[in-house]
């Protein structure tokens, strides 16, 4: 009788991923580019089943929220991608230095082998397919979990890339917490999560015991600073749509406002005004996303109730009452808010809006870097001293000015947290280079200096050579 145990589905996979990538180690430009162009073929063939599947994972979310916040983005990545490959590919000349002339140094960007992707409920499309992309481009196998809270998704996601590519190549994982932790211990090449902060820890801590070197993309509060010379209507202009899209449901998204002390009033005002506008008879708006389920339904409200308990003052963007059984319902203005609150203490990740007054600029930097270092700081501003000033004292992953959210959108920069909002980039060429590994090509020709140096030590030429180059 065999009582070996069997190694488990996700483990196999892992190993014949493995074993292709020795059998290939290095894919040319040509197999990348017809992999990267088959993806993109694929995506747009299914783009409308995609949004049909994401509006049944959430019970109502916005075909425009799809487009410009999933598809879109991925399809200009993997332009973008495609672009500029052979020059990423391209080994890079380094300087050898006098010391080891004649010499030439070449750096080199060899794929990694298997990587690993963990994707979030909130995007999937994009933050499946475009880290997918830059992975194909890097010349990887990859292993793509998806979501468990995204079913009709997922099987759209399936079928563009089980259409496209053999599982030995590309491979999609489904299932809950467990399936997801036997994941993150597999012994990636690289790991990518895109998820919470507290999700994050476990993550890294599965990955450790692999040496698997790991980017987290994660979260955190990002505030929004009004600024004393901006105009409170242009502010809310800018910010709206940001803390809209997706019902709020981005790691990106404004957290919380930091505004002058007596325009909280005009700001409160300005923002119904423009909701009310953009979103007019909320229940029936098919333009606005609902909460995708009934556990992050429920603990949004439990925010609500939490702050109001403690004092706080809570006014609906759309002078409304919450829809339970739609799940959806417009930003919640909070005011009067304090550091025991929890909409303070975590990623609020939903239709919340808590505002901080502040009676100095300095004041609200101090407010800012007294507490974690967030995903992205947002500045309302036109006064070039003050966005300096505000760049230049406080840490964050990414910074818009003027604008929210769509930083995410631009593919020749790289994107990423600090600290408790992530771990390394990726996105534009430093997104390849994330996925790939650098290597160092020293090459000598016929002559050798570096015989003049062997022993026996203490010649006159060995003298006269380290002198020179202690200089």
């Amino acid at each position: 009788m065999n009582t070996a145990k069997q190694a488990s589905p996700l483990l196999s996979v892992f190993k014949k991923q493995k074993q292709a990538f020795q059998n290939e180690p290095y894919l040319p430009y040509s197999a990348r580019l017809h992999f990267l162009k088959a993806l993109k073929k694929s995506l747009l063939t299914h783009q409308t089943d995609l949004i049909s599947a994401l509006n049944q994972d959430y019970n109502g979310r916005s075909e425009y929220d799809t487009m410009i916040g999933d598809t879109l983005p991925t399809v200009s990545q993997i332009n973008y991608t495609i672009s500029k490959l052979k020059k990423w590919m391209k080994p890079e000349s380094r300087s050898a230095g006098a010391m080891l002339a004649p010499a030439s140094v070449k750096v080199h960007y060899q794929p990694k082998g298997v990587v690993g992707i963990i994707v979030p409920w909130n995007f999937p499309i994009m933050l499946s397919l475009s880290p997918l992309a830059t992975a194909i481009a890097a010349g990887n196998r990859v292993m793509l979990k998806l979501s468990e809270f995204t079913p009709s998704t997922n099987v759209v996601i399936r079928k563009i890339i089980e259409t496209t590519f053999s599982e030995n190549h590309i491979a999609v994982v489904e299932g809950e917490a467990d399936v997801a932790a036997e994941f993150s211990a597999l012994p990636f090449d690289h790991l990518l999560f895109t998820g919470s902060t507290q999700v994050g820890r476990h993550v890294m801590r599965a990955a450790a015991d692999n040496l698997t070197p790991v980017t987290l993309e994660l979260g955190g509060k990002s505030p929004v600073i009004i600024a004393p010379d901006m105009k409170i209507e242009t502010a809310v202009e800018r910010l709206i749509y940001g803390k809209c899209l997706n019902a709020g449901q981005i790691c990106v998204a404004p957290d919380y406002i930091l505004c002058p002390s007596h325009r909280i009033a005009e700001f409160i005002d300005t923002y119904q005004q423009r909701f009310q506008a953009m979103y007019q008879d909320l229940e029936n708006n098919s333009d606005y996303t609902s909460i995708i389920n009934q556990r992050q339904f429920e603990r949004l409200v439990g925010l609500l109730d939490d702050a109001r308990e403690k004092g706080a003052k809570i006014i609906s963007a759309s002078n409304t009452e919450i829809d339970k059984q739609q799940r959806k319902f417009a930003t919640q203005l909070v005011t009067n808010v304090t550091d025991n609150m929890q909409l303070m203490q975590q990623e609020i990740f939903g239709p919340i809006l808590p505002i901080v007054a502040y009676d100095s600029l300095d004041e609200s930097l101090d407010y800012i870097n007294q507490r974690p270092r967030p995903l992205a700081l947002y500045i309302m501003s036109f006064d070039t001293d003050i966005q300096n000033h505000i760049i230049s004292q406080t840490h964050s992953g990414g910074v818009s000015i003027n604008d929210t959210v769509m930083q995410v959108a631009v593919d020749d920069a790289p994107f990423g947290g600090i600290g408790p909002s992530g771990m390394g980039h990726y996105h534009g060429k430093e997104g390849f280079r994330t996925f790939s590994h650098a290597k160092t090509v020293l090459k000598k020709g016929w002559f050798d200096m570096g015989k003049f140096i062997h022993p026996p030590y203490g010649t006159k030429l060995q003298k006269f050579l380290l002198g020179s180059f202690l200089k």
